[in-house]
């Protein structure tokens, strides 16, 4: 089953491209609001914070400090925003009744949709880090790295993303992924370091995505990696793994019922 999957979750990938081939600049829509945040506080309140301590202790511009945990944002907020999609072609669209009724199963439409979201946060990645690095935020060879590790950032947030959708009742039902992903984004070591919560709280950070994804990030554009990246790496593919196969379940519940 799992052999198959690919090719076929491939069409389902297709049919997105060519459904945003008139409009394609709107995918970037979710790439400014992070790049607003690094002109507003990396360069503007940065100019008031002067040089801050990066993970190994070494001196660093706030701008340089917060670059790294904002790619890590384009990258959710590409898989995020796109996988939200979801709801609309399943209860609006009903898209996923016409997919359901060619070869492709559940499985299918959960690679996908998770394939395209990725694409997505992986376009937002690409742009943001042209963005830093023109601007001067990246500090080590190591940074090459940085777009597979938002790629796995993507898969990771589309996964989960994708089967939150499912669980949607109504547009409302979104702003309970607002009241999550907004205080992520706040307290995720985004814009300080963890050291300054108390150590209860550090714990409950370290478990979140976003902080694996910033920590992974954060580490190859400042040239700090050591095994902790390991560990934000695997944390990642299992948190995209359940993802996938939490939509895969749902999307057939709902529609093979």
């Amino acid at each position: 089953m799992t052999t198959i999957a690919l090719p076929r979750g491939a069409a389902l990938f297709e049919r997105n491209a060519r459904a945003h081939r008139s409009h394609f600049l709107i995918i970037f829509s979710g790439f400014f609001e992070p790049l607003f945040y690094l002109l507003s506080m990396g360069v503007g309140l940065g100019h008031f914070v002067g040089k801050v301590p990066g993970p190994n202790g070494e001196l660093i511009s706030y701008a340089s400090f917060i670059a790294p945990a904002l790619l890590a944002t384009a990258a959710m907020n590409g898989a995020i925003y796109d996988s939200s999609s979801v709801f609309w072609k399943m209860k609006y669209m009903k898209l996923y009744d016409s997919v359901l009724s060619t070869p492709l199963g559940p499985i299918d439409v959960a690679v996908g949709e998770t394939s395209w979201a990725l694409f997505r946060g992986l376009l937002y990645a690409i742009a943001f880090l042209t963005t830093v690095s023109v601007l001067g935020h990246v500090h080590s060879a190591w940074a090459v790295l940085a777009l597979p590790a938002a790629l796995l950032v993507g898969f990771a947030f589309a996964g989960m993303g994708i089967a939150g959708a499912t669980f949607m009742r109504t547009w409302q039902d979104f702003e309970f992924l607002n009241l999550v992903q907004l205080p992520m984004f706040l307290f995720s070591a985004t814009f300080y370091p963890l050291s300054v919560y108390p150590g209860w709280l550090q714990v409950v950070v370290r478990c979140t995505p976003l902080y694996n994804a910033i920590s992974l990030i954060r580490g190859l554009m400042l040239g700090v990696v050591g095994w902790y990246q390991l560990v934000n790496v695997l944390y990642l593919l299992l948190f995209g793994a359940i993802g996938v196969r939490i939509a895969e379940r749902r999307v057939g519940k709902l529609l093979l019922r």
